[in-house]
Protein backbone atom coordinates (compact mmCIF):
# COMPACT_ATOMS: atom_id res chain seq x y z
CA UNK A 1 0.00 0.00 0.00
CA UNK A 2 1.07 3.76 -0.26
CA UNK A 3 2.35 5.84 2.38
CA UNK A 4 1.70 9.21 3.04
CA UNK A 5 4.59 11.45 1.78
CA UNK A 6 4.83 13.62 4.84
CA UNK A 7 6.76 12.63 8.12
CA UNK A 8 4.10 13.55 10.57
CA UNK A 9 1.21 11.61 9.25
CA UNK A 10 -1.12 9.92 11.89
CA UNK A 11 -0.16 6.41 13.09
CA UNK A 12 -3.32 4.96 14.85
CA UNK A 13 -6.83 5.02 14.10
CA UNK A 14 -8.11 7.15 16.70
CA UNK A 15 -5.36 9.99 15.25
CA UNK A 16 -6.94 8.55 11.58
CA UNK A 17 -10.59 9.21 12.75
CA UNK A 18 -9.39 12.47 14.61
CA UNK A 19 -7.65 13.69 11.39
CA UNK A 20 -10.93 12.36 8.92
CA UNK A 21 -13.00 15.10 10.97
CA UNK A 22 -11.29 17.90 10.44
CA UNK A 23 -11.13 17.37 6.42
CA UNK A 24 -14.57 18.95 4.94
CA UNK A 25 -16.94 21.51 6.65
CA UNK A 26 -20.08 19.54 6.93
CA UNK A 27 -21.12 16.17 8.76
CA UNK A 28 -22.86 15.03 5.50
CA UNK A 29 -22.50 16.21 2.05
CA UNK A 30 -24.55 14.18 -0.29
CA UNK A 31 -23.22 12.86 -3.41
CA UNK A 32 -20.57 10.87 -5.52
CA UNK A 33 -18.54 12.77 -7.44
CA UNK A 34 -15.62 13.52 -5.02
CA UNK A 35 -15.70 10.06 -3.37
CA UNK A 36 -15.51 8.61 -7.05
CA UNK A 37 -12.83 10.68 -7.93
CA UNK A 38 -10.96 9.72 -4.85
CA UNK A 39 -11.88 5.71 -5.23
CA UNK A 40 -10.22 6.19 -8.83
CA UNK A 41 -7.03 7.50 -7.85
CA UNK A 42 -6.95 4.53 -6.03
CA UNK A 43 -8.10 2.08 -8.39
CA UNK A 44 -10.57 0.72 -5.89
CA UNK A 45 -12.68 -2.64 -7.27
CA UNK A 46 -14.22 -5.50 -5.18
CA UNK A 47 -13.54 -8.66 -7.38
CA UNK A 48 -16.30 -10.63 -5.42
CA UNK A 49 -20.11 -10.30 -5.19
CA UNK A 50 -21.26 -7.29 -3.43
CA UNK A 51 -24.67 -7.25 -1.96
CA UNK A 52 -25.27 -3.51 -0.82
CA UNK A 53 -28.70 -3.36 1.85
CA UNK A 54 -30.25 -0.29 1.79
CA UNK A 55 -33.43 0.87 4.16
CA UNK A 56 -34.52 2.79 6.95
CA UNK A 57 -34.81 0.01 9.51
CA UNK A 58 -33.39 -3.47 9.38
CA UNK A 59 -30.39 -3.22 7.51
CA UNK A 60 -27.93 -4.49 10.21
CA UNK A 61 -30.17 -7.36 10.88
CA UNK A 62 -30.16 -8.12 6.77
CA UNK A 63 -26.49 -7.94 6.85
CA UNK A 64 -25.38 -10.32 10.06
CA UNK A 65 -28.10 -12.44 8.90
CA UNK A 66 -26.11 -13.10 5.06
CA UNK A 67 -23.28 -12.80 7.11
CA UNK A 68 -23.94 -15.88 9.42
CA UNK A 69 -25.61 -17.98 6.51
CA UNK A 70 -22.56 -17.16 3.68
CA UNK A 71 -20.09 -17.64 6.55
CA UNK A 72 -22.08 -21.52 7.50
CA UNK A 73 -21.88 -22.22 3.65
CA UNK A 74 -17.71 -22.04 4.04
CA UNK A 75 -17.55 -18.43 2.50
CA UNK A 76 -15.03 -15.84 3.56
CA UNK A 77 -16.94 -12.77 4.38
CA UNK A 78 -16.72 -9.41 4.02
CA UNK A 79 -18.80 -6.76 6.04
CA UNK A 80 -19.72 -3.31 6.08
CA UNK A 81 -21.91 -1.45 8.64
CA UNK A 82 -22.51 1.63 9.97
CA UNK A 83 -22.79 3.56 12.86
CA UNK A 84 -20.72 1.34 15.83
CA UNK A 85 -21.62 1.13 19.22
CA UNK A 86 -18.68 0.91 20.78
CA UNK A 87 -15.57 1.09 19.04
CA UNK A 88 -15.01 1.95 15.08
CA UNK A 89 -13.41 -1.10 14.09
CA UNK A 90 -16.83 -3.12 14.90
CA UNK A 91 -17.81 -1.39 11.15
CA UNK A 92 -15.64 -3.82 9.29
CA UNK A 93 -15.83 -7.34 9.91
CA UNK A 94 -14.02 -9.60 7.99
CA UNK A 95 -14.63 -13.60 8.35
CA UNK A 96 -17.62 -12.41 11.48
CA UNK A 97 -14.58 -10.88 13.02
CA UNK A 98 -14.03 -7.00 13.57
CA UNK A 99 -10.65 -6.11 12.06
CA UNK A 100 -8.03 -4.86 14.85
CA UNK A 101 -7.49 -1.19 14.56
CA UNK A 102 -4.22 -1.14 13.17
CA UNK A 103 -5.28 -3.34 10.09
CA UNK A 104 -7.21 -0.20 8.92
CA UNK A 105 -4.26 2.58 9.40
CA UNK A 106 -2.92 1.35 6.09
CA UNK A 107 -5.53 1.66 4.09
CA UNK A 108 -6.48 5.69 5.71
CA UNK A 109 -2.93 6.37 4.67
CA UNK A 110 -3.69 4.80 0.76
CA UNK A 111 -7.03 7.30 0.97
CA UNK A 112 -5.16 10.01 2.45
CA UNK A 113 -2.68 9.94 -0.67
CA UNK A 114 -5.67 9.34 -3.09
CA UNK A 115 -7.21 12.61 -1.69
CA UNK A 116 -4.09 15.31 -1.58
CA UNK A 117 -3.64 14.10 -5.26
CA UNK A 118 -0.34 13.54 -7.06
CA UNK A 119 1.11 15.22 -10.39
CA UNK A 120 -0.82 18.64 -10.11
CA UNK A 121 -4.36 16.26 -9.19
CA UNK A 122 -6.40 18.87 -6.94
CA UNK A 123 -7.25 17.82 -3.39
CA UNK A 124 -10.30 16.67 -2.67
CA UNK A 125 -12.24 16.97 0.93
CA UNK A 126 -13.95 14.64 1.92
CA UNK A 127 -16.93 14.02 4.60
CA UNK A 128 -15.76 11.64 7.51
CA UNK A 129 -18.29 9.16 6.60
CA UNK A 130 -16.63 9.32 2.77
CA UNK A 131 -13.00 9.51 4.22
CA UNK A 132 -13.61 6.17 6.31
CA UNK A 133 -15.68 4.29 3.96
CA UNK A 134 -13.57 4.26 1.47
CA UNK A 135 -10.42 2.95 3.83
CA UNK A 136 -13.20 0.18 4.66
CA UNK A 137 -14.01 -0.93 0.88
CA UNK A 138 -10.09 -0.84 0.43
CA UNK A 139 -9.36 -2.97 3.38
CA UNK A 140 -12.61 -5.37 2.07
CA UNK A 141 -11.15 -5.13 -1.15
CA UNK A 142 -7.46 -6.26 0.11
CA UNK A 143 -8.51 -9.25 1.99
CA UNK A 144 -9.84 -11.58 -0.77
CA UNK A 145 -13.16 -12.12 0.40
CA UNK A 146 -15.61 -14.17 -1.36
CA UNK A 147 -19.01 -11.99 -0.61
CA UNK A 148 -18.83 -8.40 0.52
CA UNK A 149 -21.84 -7.26 2.24
CA UNK A 150 -22.21 -2.92 2.50
CA UNK A 151 -24.50 -1.72 4.63
CA UNK A 152 -26.02 2.05 3.18
CA UNK A 153 -25.26 4.98 5.73
CA UNK A 154 -27.70 7.49 4.98
CA UNK A 155 -30.10 7.50 1.67
CA UNK A 156 -28.53 5.14 -1.09
CA UNK A 157 -28.56 7.02 -4.44
CA UNK A 158 -25.86 9.76 -2.98
CA UNK A 159 -24.93 7.54 -0.28
CA UNK A 160 -20.36 6.86 -0.70
CA UNK A 161 -21.36 2.58 -0.30
CA UNK A 162 -22.95 3.11 -3.87
CA UNK A 163 -19.62 4.37 -5.69
CA UNK A 164 -19.52 0.27 -5.74
CA UNK A 165 -22.06 -1.12 -8.01
CA UNK A 166 -24.24 -4.23 -6.02
CA UNK A 167 -24.29 -7.72 -7.73
CA UNK A 168 -27.50 -7.42 -5.56
CA UNK A 169 -29.56 -4.88 -4.06
CA UNK A 170 -31.94 -5.20 -0.87
CA UNK A 171 -34.15 -2.51 0.65
CA UNK A 172 -35.50 -3.35 3.53
CA UNK A 173 -38.29 -1.56 5.79
CA UNK A 174 -38.44 2.19 4.16
CA UNK A 175 -40.24 4.90 6.29
CA UNK A 176 -39.31 7.89 7.52
CA UNK A 177 -35.82 9.49 8.80
CA UNK A 178 -33.70 11.93 7.62
CA UNK A 179 -36.37 13.84 6.21
CA UNK A 180 -34.45 17.16 5.64
CA UNK A 181 -31.93 15.06 3.62
CA UNK A 182 -34.02 12.55 1.63
CA UNK A 183 -37.49 14.27 1.36
CA UNK A 184 -40.57 14.44 3.20
CA UNK A 185 -42.54 11.10 2.41
CA UNK A 186 -41.74 7.33 1.79
CA UNK A 187 -42.31 8.16 -1.75
CA UNK A 188 -39.71 10.53 -1.65
CA UNK A 189 -37.16 8.38 0.57
CA UNK A 190 -37.89 4.93 -1.66
CA UNK A 191 -36.78 6.73 -4.66
CA UNK A 192 -33.25 7.60 -2.98
CA UNK A 193 -32.92 4.03 -1.39
CA UNK A 194 -33.54 2.42 -4.27
CA UNK A 195 -30.78 4.22 -6.24
CA UNK A 196 -28.40 0.89 -5.34
CA UNK A 197 -30.53 -1.00 -7.89
CA UNK A 198 -28.62 -1.88 -10.80
CA UNK A 199 -30.22 -2.30 -14.26
CA UNK A 200 -30.47 -6.50 -15.32
CA UNK A 201 -29.25 -7.61 -11.65
CA UNK A 202 -31.07 -8.54 -8.37
CA UNK A 203 -33.08 -6.24 -6.43
CA UNK A 204 -34.94 -7.68 -3.42
CA UNK A 205 -37.09 -5.85 -1.41
CA UNK A 206 -38.46 -7.02 1.80
CA UNK A 207 -41.01 -4.51 2.68
CA UNK A 208 -44.15 -5.46 2.69
CA UNK A 209 -45.57 -2.54 1.46
CA UNK A 210 -42.80 -0.94 -0.43
CA UNK A 211 -43.29 2.67 -2.05
CA UNK A 212 -44.28 2.90 -5.60
CA UNK A 213 -41.42 4.90 -6.06
CA UNK A 214 -39.29 1.95 -5.28
CA UNK A 215 -41.33 -0.47 -7.91
CA UNK A 216 -41.32 2.49 -10.49
CA UNK A 217 -37.38 3.11 -10.05
CA UNK A 218 -36.40 -1.01 -10.50
CA UNK A 219 -39.15 -1.29 -13.70
CA UNK A 220 -37.20 2.21 -15.50
CA UNK A 221 -33.82 0.79 -15.09
CA UNK A 222 -34.64 -2.67 -16.19
CA UNK A 223 -33.68 -4.23 -12.69
CA UNK A 224 -34.73 -7.65 -11.70
CA UNK A 225 -36.97 -6.91 -9.07
CA UNK A 226 -37.55 -9.23 -6.24
CA UNK A 227 -41.10 -8.36 -4.19
CA UNK A 228 -41.71 -10.15 -0.97
CA UNK A 229 -45.68 -11.63 -1.48
CA UNK A 230 -45.38 -11.98 -4.76
CA UNK A 231 -42.00 -13.31 -5.70
CA UNK A 232 -41.62 -14.93 -2.37
CA UNK A 233 -43.18 -15.17 1.01
CA UNK A 234 -43.47 -16.47 4.17
CA UNK A 235 -45.46 -17.53 7.23
CA UNK A 236 -45.30 -18.86 10.42
CA UNK A 237 -47.27 -20.00 14.00
CA UNK A 238 -44.97 -19.94 17.31
CA UNK A 239 -42.91 -22.68 17.14
CA UNK A 240 -41.36 -22.05 13.59
CA UNK A 241 -41.67 -20.73 10.30
CA UNK A 242 -41.43 -21.45 6.05
CA UNK A 243 -40.17 -19.39 2.99
CA UNK A 244 -41.09 -19.81 -0.35
CA UNK A 245 -40.18 -18.60 -3.62
CA UNK A 246 -43.17 -18.29 -6.37
CA UNK A 247 -43.19 -20.98 -9.39
CA UNK A 248 -41.95 -18.15 -11.38
CA UNK A 249 -38.67 -18.03 -9.06
CA UNK A 250 -38.17 -21.57 -8.96
CA UNK A 251 -40.23 -22.60 -6.33
CA UNK A 252 -37.72 -23.37 -3.69
CA UNK A 253 -38.95 -23.32 -0.43
CA UNK A 254 -37.78 -24.23 3.30
CA UNK A 255 -40.09 -25.05 5.57
CA UNK A 256 -39.76 -26.28 9.33
CA UNK A 257 -37.08 -23.18 9.93
CA UNK A 258 -36.24 -22.02 13.56
CA UNK A 259 -36.68 -18.45 14.22
CA UNK A 260 -34.06 -16.49 13.79
CA UNK A 261 -31.95 -16.00 16.76
CA UNK A 262 -32.12 -12.29 16.52
CA UNK A 263 -35.42 -11.27 18.81
CA UNK A 264 -38.62 -9.81 17.66
CA UNK A 265 -41.33 -10.79 15.25
CA UNK A 266 -39.82 -7.80 12.34
CA UNK A 267 -36.94 -10.38 12.28
CA UNK A 268 -38.94 -12.87 9.62
CA UNK A 269 -39.11 -9.89 7.29
CA UNK A 270 -35.80 -9.10 7.15
CA UNK A 271 -34.97 -12.94 7.37
CA UNK A 272 -37.43 -13.24 4.13
CA UNK A 273 -35.24 -10.72 2.32
CA UNK A 274 -32.26 -12.67 2.91
CA UNK A 275 -33.51 -16.13 1.25
CA UNK A 276 -34.38 -14.54 -1.38
CA UNK A 277 -31.13 -12.61 -2.13
CA UNK A 278 -29.11 -15.76 -1.66
CA UNK A 279 -31.59 -17.66 -3.55
CA UNK A 280 -30.91 -14.74 -6.49
CA UNK A 281 -26.91 -14.95 -6.18
CA UNK A 282 -27.27 -19.00 -5.97
CA UNK A 283 -25.71 -19.61 -8.55
CA UNK A 284 -22.58 -17.59 -8.07
CA UNK A 285 -22.59 -18.51 -4.52
CA UNK A 286 -24.59 -21.68 -3.96
CA UNK A 287 -25.56 -22.07 -0.52
CA UNK A 288 -26.84 -25.40 1.17
CA UNK A 289 -30.36 -25.98 3.16
CA UNK A 290 -28.29 -26.86 6.42
CA UNK A 291 -25.94 -23.47 6.19
CA UNK A 292 -29.78 -21.66 5.97
CA UNK A 293 -31.00 -23.22 9.34
CA UNK A 294 -27.40 -22.87 11.00
CA UNK A 295 -26.67 -19.27 9.99
CA UNK A 296 -30.16 -18.31 11.54
CA UNK A 297 -29.78 -20.01 14.49
CA UNK A 298 -26.43 -18.68 15.18
CA UNK A 299 -26.73 -14.83 14.39
CA UNK A 300 -25.70 -12.38 16.66
CA UNK A 301 -25.72 -8.58 16.37
CA UNK A 302 -26.09 -6.51 19.76
CA UNK A 303 -28.74 -3.96 20.02
CA UNK A 304 -30.89 -5.51 18.35
CA UNK A 305 -33.82 -6.25 20.80
CA UNK A 306 -30.78 -7.36 22.64
CA UNK A 307 -31.86 -8.84 25.86
CA UNK A 308 -28.91 -9.30 28.75
CA UNK A 309 -29.11 -12.50 30.84
CA UNK A 310 -29.68 -11.47 34.46
CA UNK A 311 -32.28 -9.76 36.83
CA UNK A 312 -34.37 -7.52 36.35
CA UNK A 313 -34.41 -7.67 32.69
CA UNK A 314 -32.56 -5.48 30.92
CA UNK A 315 -33.16 -4.99 26.79
CA UNK A 316 -31.22 -3.05 24.24
CA UNK A 317 -32.60 -1.73 21.13
CA UNK A 318 -31.06 0.89 18.87
CA UNK A 319 -34.71 2.14 17.79
CA UNK A 320 -34.32 5.30 16.74
CA UNK A 321 -36.99 6.55 14.69
CA UNK A 322 -40.72 6.23 14.80
CA UNK A 323 -41.13 2.82 13.34
CA UNK A 324 -38.25 0.99 15.04
CA UNK A 325 -40.03 2.18 18.35
CA UNK A 326 -43.31 0.83 16.78
CA UNK A 327 -41.01 -2.54 16.32
CA UNK A 328 -39.60 -2.60 19.39
CA UNK A 329 -43.04 -1.93 21.70
CA UNK A 330 -44.77 -4.92 20.22
CA UNK A 331 -41.26 -6.92 20.93
CA UNK A 332 -41.92 -5.35 24.44
CA UNK A 333 -45.56 -6.26 24.69
CA UNK A 334 -44.97 -9.52 23.77
CA UNK A 335 -42.87 -10.22 26.63
CA UNK A 336 -45.28 -10.39 29.36
CA UNK A 337 -46.01 -8.50 32.43
CA UNK A 338 -43.41 -6.70 34.19
CA UNK A 339 -44.37 -4.49 37.64
CA UNK A 340 -42.67 -1.53 36.46
CA UNK A 341 -40.76 -0.61 32.95
CA UNK A 342 -37.95 1.54 33.22
CA UNK A 343 -36.90 3.33 30.20
CA UNK A 344 -33.14 4.78 29.49
CA UNK A 345 -33.70 7.26 26.44
CA UNK A 346 -31.52 9.44 24.53
CA UNK A 347 -31.76 10.76 21.32
CA UNK A 348 -30.69 12.91 18.06
CA UNK A 349 -32.86 16.31 17.95
CA UNK A 350 -33.63 15.54 14.47
CA UNK A 351 -35.69 12.99 15.33
CA UNK A 352 -39.52 12.49 15.53
CA UNK A 353 -39.10 12.42 19.35
CA UNK A 354 -42.78 12.82 20.50
CA UNK A 355 -43.77 10.44 18.18
CA UNK A 356 -41.30 7.78 19.36
CA UNK A 357 -42.31 8.65 22.85
CA UNK A 358 -45.63 8.60 22.51
CA UNK A 359 -45.68 5.16 20.94
CA UNK A 360 -43.96 3.41 23.74
CA UNK A 361 -45.09 5.58 26.33
CA UNK A 362 -48.32 2.99 27.67
CA UNK A 363 -45.66 0.46 28.61
CA UNK A 364 -43.13 2.83 30.51
CA UNK A 365 -43.33 3.68 33.75
CA UNK A 366 -40.54 5.09 34.90
CA UNK A 367 -37.54 7.47 32.64
CA UNK A 368 -34.04 8.07 32.58
CA UNK A 369 -33.21 11.00 30.18
CA UNK A 370 -29.39 11.51 29.29
CA UNK A 371 -26.96 13.56 27.43
CA UNK A 372 -25.36 12.01 24.68
CA UNK A 373 -21.54 13.07 23.37
CA UNK A 374 -23.25 14.54 20.09
CA UNK A 375 -23.83 17.86 19.34
CA UNK A 376 -26.66 16.78 16.94
CA UNK A 377 -28.19 15.10 20.51
CA UNK A 378 -31.04 16.70 22.29
CA UNK A 379 -29.66 17.54 25.66
CA UNK A 380 -31.50 15.89 28.28
CA UNK A 381 -33.11 18.52 30.34
CA UNK A 382 -34.94 19.11 26.69
CA UNK A 383 -36.81 16.13 26.75
CA UNK A 384 -38.37 16.75 30.49
CA UNK A 385 -41.16 18.85 28.59
CA UNK A 386 -41.49 16.44 26.27
CA UNK A 387 -41.70 13.33 28.79
CA UNK A 388 -44.28 15.50 30.86
CA UNK A 389 -47.07 15.82 28.25
CA UNK A 390 -47.16 12.12 28.14
CA UNK A 391 -49.90 10.93 30.32
CA UNK A 392 -48.59 10.13 33.53
CA UNK A 393 -45.26 11.61 32.17
CA UNK A 394 -44.72 14.12 35.04
CA UNK A 395 -45.23 11.10 37.89
CA UNK A 396 -43.10 8.25 35.78
CA UNK A 397 -40.09 11.04 35.28
CA UNK A 398 -36.58 9.95 37.19
CA UNK A 399 -34.41 12.27 36.16
CA UNK A 400 -32.02 13.01 33.96
CA UNK A 401 -28.26 12.16 33.61
CA UNK A 402 -24.87 12.92 32.17
CA UNK A 403 -24.35 9.43 30.44
CA UNK A 404 -26.54 6.20 29.29
CA UNK A 405 -24.19 4.36 31.94
CA UNK A 406 -25.07 6.86 35.03
CA UNK A 407 -29.06 6.45 33.82
CA UNK A 408 -28.72 2.71 33.50
CA UNK A 409 -27.14 2.64 36.94
CA UNK A 410 -30.05 4.80 37.97
CA UNK A 411 -32.39 2.39 36.84
CA UNK A 412 -30.83 -0.16 38.06
CA UNK A 413 -31.07 1.21 41.37
CA UNK A 414 -34.40 1.57 41.59
CA UNK A 415 -35.20 -1.62 40.23
CA UNK A 416 -36.83 -4.76 41.97
CA UNK A 417 -35.53 -8.25 40.60
CA UNK A 418 -38.93 -9.11 38.53
CA UNK A 419 -38.80 -5.18 36.69
CA UNK A 420 -37.80 -4.65 33.57
CA UNK A 421 -35.66 -1.81 31.84
CA UNK A 422 -35.64 -1.09 28.34
CA UNK A 423 -32.35 1.29 27.10
CA UNK A 424 -32.88 2.48 23.40
CA UNK A 425 -33.27 5.85 21.36
CA UNK A 426 -30.23 6.07 19.70
CA UNK A 427 -26.74 4.08 18.94
CA UNK A 428 -25.34 6.37 21.36
CA UNK A 429 -27.01 5.47 23.84
CA UNK A 430 -27.24 1.90 23.72
CA UNK A 431 -23.68 2.04 23.04
CA UNK A 432 -22.42 3.91 25.81
CA UNK A 433 -24.14 1.43 28.28
CA UNK A 434 -21.95 -1.68 26.77
CA UNK A 435 -18.82 0.76 26.66
CA UNK A 436 -18.85 0.98 30.59
CA UNK A 437 -19.38 -2.53 30.59
CA UNK A 438 -22.68 -1.94 33.02
CA UNK A 439 -24.98 -4.50 31.89
CA UNK A 440 -22.41 -7.27 32.52
CA UNK A 441 -21.71 -6.33 35.56
CA UNK A 442 -25.12 -5.97 36.84
CA UNK A 443 -26.44 -9.30 36.03
CA UNK A 444 -23.60 -11.03 37.47
CA UNK A 445 -23.98 -8.63 40.85
CA UNK A 446 -27.62 -9.06 41.06
CA UNK A 447 -27.43 -12.92 40.52
CA UNK A 448 -25.30 -13.80 42.65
Amino acid sequence: MLEIPVPDHPTTLPDWLAHAERLHPVTIDMGLERVQTVARRMGLALSCPVITVAGTNGKGSTCAMLEAIYAQSGYRTGVYTSPHLVHFEERCRIDGQSVAPDELVPAMAEVEVARQGQGGAPEVSLTYFEFTTLAILCTIARAGVDVAILEVGLGGRLDAVNIIDADCAVITSIDLDHTALLGPDRESIGREKAGVMRTGRPAVVSDPAPPQSVVDHAREIDADLWRLGSDFHFAGDKQQWGWATHPTRGGRRYSGLAYPALRGANQLVNAAGVLAAIEALRVRLPVTAQAVRTGLALVELPGRFQIIPGTPTLVLDVAHNPHSVAALTENLDAMGFYPCTHAVFGAMADKDLDAMLARIAPLVDRWYLTDLPLTRAIKAADLVPRVQALPAGAVGLAGTFASPSAALSAALNASAPADRIAVFGSFYTVGGVLQDGLPKRAAKHLNS
